[in-house]
């Protein structure tokens, strides 16, 4: 008898088992698609995808759970957090799924119950959680940016290369309306030429805000909320004191919780870069700022990230052997004037690219400027443009996993292939900003600066507590 599990995990060593490079559909990036084959249907309870969500209270992790529940072919059987009031909340909606607080708990008791994993915690347990779900061979859908520390970039790879057959998502759900995945469809194909340079820029933040960042100085501690699980809370960071606004959102500003506000939107907005050029490692990253960074993650930070391109396979898309990124916060755009655009404002934040022939600049939203010989132009009528699908970005997932290909056209918006590279631009230049005005030369395959031991000391990796040590995943 072909049982739930049997089917899970046919459709997933088929359908995962495809190269992260090639979950992208062929007429919106211009790779190859495998041809859908026949899956055996996944109807009723026992034939559906059933999920574990870490972390199930917050800003993201109730959207998340809402867009998924909403595929006929998932159901939540199971509900993790370390906040006991959110997760009585949760459990109402999911009366069926088991319930814990400490994830550990999840895979060591209930992992027959699981097929995939959903993982909305803050930024410093992401890779733990993520390991653990790939250990065990869950497919897993991670909230970005993927990873805290730089170390964890190596770990996630490795550990991906290890399951070939899962299939793994990031929460980029950006990409899934029409206006980015054009902008990649656009530079893919070489439509304005080879590409010189970009400029990024995030909006933001605001000084001593109460908001999602926080950069207004230290608070004292106080005693963590009754309904919180503190030192599970912690995780993989050191024992600490909690601070007033850390657990509900300025952990994200934060040293040892977060990546400021450059780690947290570099999956939306480096993304068209690396699925327009597939982007190495960056050689060396250097960050101004007037503001070095503390407990706190810096704020004013413009940070230059230099790509060695002279010896990629697609060396033909750029210019020159070296392609520089300029990203910073505080909506600092380039100079309109300089790039021979007409006079004007640019978004907040947007992500701009200038090539030989052209410039074009996406806001995160996906709304398009495009400029050829410093006038507008609109990007439909660009000759080679392909008809691009809106998708949905968590329904994209779950069909992969469940080999419904049909519905999703084999589309992964960001497997992990690519956002953790993705996170390692945007933490270079977060955890840059501690040495100001100092170029930092990157070596990846050594996770070192190689050219100033206290950053490598300093910014690479941390000291895990014990029980919270990140898992080591072989094949």
């Amino acid at each position: 008898m072909l049982t739930r599990r049997d089917m899970i995990r046919t459709a997933a060593a088929t359908a995962g088992g495809v190269a992260a490079s090639s979950l992208f559909t062929a007429h919106a990036f211009g790779l190859a698609t495998p041809a859908p084959k026949a899956r055996a249907a996944f109807r009723g309870k026992l034939g559906k995808l059933q999920i574990l969500q870490v972390g199930v209270g917050g800003s993201i992790a109730p959207a998340d759970r809402s867009e998924l529940k909403a595929h006929p072919d998932v159901v939540f059987s199971g509900l993790c957090d370390v906040d006991s009031d959110a997760l009585a909340s949760v459990s109402k909606e999911h009366p069926e799924a088991f319930t814990c607080r400490d994830f550990r708990e999840a895979f060591d008791k209930h992992a027959d119950k699981f097929d995939a994993v959903v993982v909305c915690t803050p930024d410093h347990n992401h890779a733990l959680v993520d390991l653990w779900a790939l250990r065990a061979n869950k497919h897993v859908y991670g909230q970005k940016p993927l990873v805290q520390q730089l170390s964890e970039v190596v770990a996630i790879e490795k550990a991906i290369a290890a399951r070939p057959k899962l299939v793994t998502q990031t929460g980029n759900q950006r990409m899934g309306p029409e206006g980015r995945q054009y902008a990649v469809d656009i530079l893919k194909k070489g439509l304005l030429g080879k590409a010189l340079e970009a400029h990024v820029w995030i909006g933001g933040p605001g000084e001593g805000t109460d908001g999602y960042f926080w950069y207004g100085g230290l608070k004292d501690p106080i005693q963590p909320p009754a309904n919180i699980d503190w030192p599970l809370w912690l995780g993989a960071a050191q024992d600490a004191p909690c601070r007033p606004g850390l657990i509900s959102l300025q952990w994200r500003s934060s040293w040892d919780y977060g990546t400021g506000q450059l780690g947290d939107w570099c999956t939306h907005l480096l993304d068209i870069l690396y699925f327009s050029y597939d982007l190495p490692s960056p050689m060396s990253v250097q960050a101004h700022t007037l503001n070095p960074s503390d407990f706190y993650h810096a704020r004013g930070v413009m940070s230059t990230l230099t790509y060695d391109v002279s010896k990629q396979p697609n060396r033909a898309m750029f210019a020159k052997d070296r392609f520089v990124v300029h990203y910073g916060d505080q909506s600092q755009a380039p100079s309109r004037a300089e790039l021979g655009l007409p006079p004007g404002k640019f978004w907040g934040s947007a992500t701009l690219i200038v090539c030989e022939h052209g410039v074009i600049a996406v806001e995160p939203g996906g709304a398009i400027e495009l400029f050829i010989e410093g006038k507008p132009v609109d990007f439909k009528t660009l000759p080679g443009v392909g008809k691009i699908t809106a998708r949905n970005h968590w329904h994209s997932w779950v069909d992969n996993i469940l080999g419904q290909t049909t519905k999703s056209d084999g589309f992964v918006q960001t497997p992990f292939h690519y956002s953790v590279r993705i996170a390692e631009a945007g933490l270079l230049c977060a955890k840059a900003a501690r040495f100001p005005q100092t170029e930092l030369l990157w070596d990846k395959s050594k996770l070192a600066f190689t050219n100033h031991d206290e950053a490598t000391k300093t910014i690479v990796t941390r000291e895990y507590r014990k029980g919270f040590e990140l898992p080591t995943v072989i094949a």
